[in-house]
């Protein structure tokens, strides 16, 4: 037998969704009705664009904004391609609309009719076309926290202005109805994550609960799993911007609804959006390409030139050969910094510390370094250059008139 408190609550449910059914119009509870031209859209972005990072942004819906296109990044349809780049790639299953964009249509039409059923939309869930909303402390626990919840159908408000889905997860629960309908008022932000940025956090649907039905009435920003990873659920318009992970982050975020933001950009890392209804394009990871980089330099002479380095320790080795010859090292000590721009070769062999060469001409330079000792060695004409480093105290050596140097 259920509890007094038990009963009570399940009847301020059923009353609150009556309410809420009743008080928006018949055509409300379908996608089509509460959003109206902006149904298919996963992410709008007011008039400031729309910017994806990844590899693994999928939209399975439109997306827009009544910005020029210039403020569309990381993004493409099946006609375009928006500033993508090797490492932001997000991949548009339907039409990416602008001020100008798509080719054909009339400018600004269909982005800007979406805009104002945005704004529409927004208003018809806000607490003053919607007044009498639960205040969640009053079923147990903080005012504007929803994890480890688990809520009946209904209109939500929040106390403090703003609502966090931090600890746990919130299950929302259409006790075998369908059409069950929940709307989450908030003056300021929505948080999903936490608490901390390492915990992504989930929405649940239970019992019949469908995502289309869900709707969140963002006041200022919604940060959705800065994380990544989870899965959000419902229909996020939020006054200002609205963003989802964090960039670098690989594990994939979810939003089964949509993104749309009235007057601030909407800002998605690796996530997969599924417009309610439109159904849903697997992830495939794209392999990112490199454009290829064009020579500089001349090829290089003789025809098979190269550079030798073998290094038995953690010193550093730098080699250049910029117009040809070859440089052969063998290093079990310090560092070694080599620049050839003549076709000489030069064969080192370092057993201890810092030795700089730089030979410009076309001589043989040749240095065995084998105790502790810095050798510095510039060569600026033509003639070979032998050094044999025995001691412990640096040797510099600046020849340019051509001769052959030898220093055992």
């Amino acid at each position: 037998m259920k509890s007094v408190k038990a009963t009570k609550a399940y009847l301020l449910s059923l009353s609150v969704l009556s309410v809420f059914a009743c008080g928006l119009p018949t055509a409300a509870v379908a996608d089509s009705g509460a959003l109206g031209s902006a149904a298919s859209f996963g992410v709008f972005g007011g008039g400031a664009g729309m910017t994806s990072q990844g590899l693994h942004t999928v939209i399975n819906g439109d997306i827009g904004t009544t910005a020029d296109t210039t403020l569309v990044t990381g993004y493409h349809d099946l006609n375009a391609v928006f500033t993508e780049t090797p490492m932001n790639i997000g991949t548009v299953n339907g039409t990416i609309h602008t001020a100008v964009a798509p080719a054909g249509s009339i400018p600004n039409a269909i982005a800007a009719a979406a805009a104002l059923d945005i704004q529409t939309a927004y208003d018809n869930l806000s607490p003053a076309a919607l007044p009498g909303g639960i205040d969640v402390s009053s079923l147990g626990g903080g005012a504007g926290e929803l994890g480890n919840r688990t809520l009946a159908p209904g209109v939500y408000k929040s106390a403090p202005g703003t609502y966090a889905i931090q600890g746990g997860d919130l299950v929302l629960d259409a006790q075998g109805d369908p059409n069950a309908i929940w709307v989450f008022q908030m003056e300021t932000s929505l948080l999903v994550g936490g608490p901390g940025v390492a915990f992504p956090q989930n929405v649940i649907l239970v019992n019949g609960a469908q995502a289309r039905n869900v709707f969140w009435q963002v006041g200022s920003h919604a940060t959705i799993n800065a994380a990544g990873g989870g899965t959000m659920i419902g229909t996020i318009i939020a006054s200002s911007g609205i963003s989802t992970s964090t960039a670098g982050n690989v594990d994939l975020v979810t939003l089964n609804g949509r993104a749309l933001a009235l007057h601030a950009s909407v800002t998605l890392v690796n996530t997969n959006i599924n417009v309610p209804g439109v159904t849903a394009v697997p992830v495939v990871p794209v392999e990112a390409v490199i454009p290829p980089v064009d020579p500089v330099l001349p090829p290089v002479v003789p025809a098979t030139p190269g550079i030798t380095l073998t290094g038995t320790h953690s010193a550093d080795v730098i080699a250049i050969a910029a117009t040809g010859g070859f440089i052969h090292i063998q290093n079990n000590g310090g560092h070694v910094a080599v620049t050839e721009n003549g076709s000489g070769t030069i064969n080192i062999l370092n057993n201890g510390q810092l030795v700089t060469v730089t030979n410009t001409g076309n001589g043989v330079v040749t240095v065995n370094n084998t105790c502790i000792a810095a050798v510095t060695v510039t060569n600026t004409g033509n003639g070979n250059i032998t050094v044999n480093a025995t001691g412990t105290l640096p040797i510099t050596l600046t020849y340019a008139d051509g001769l052959d140097h030898v220093y055992p």
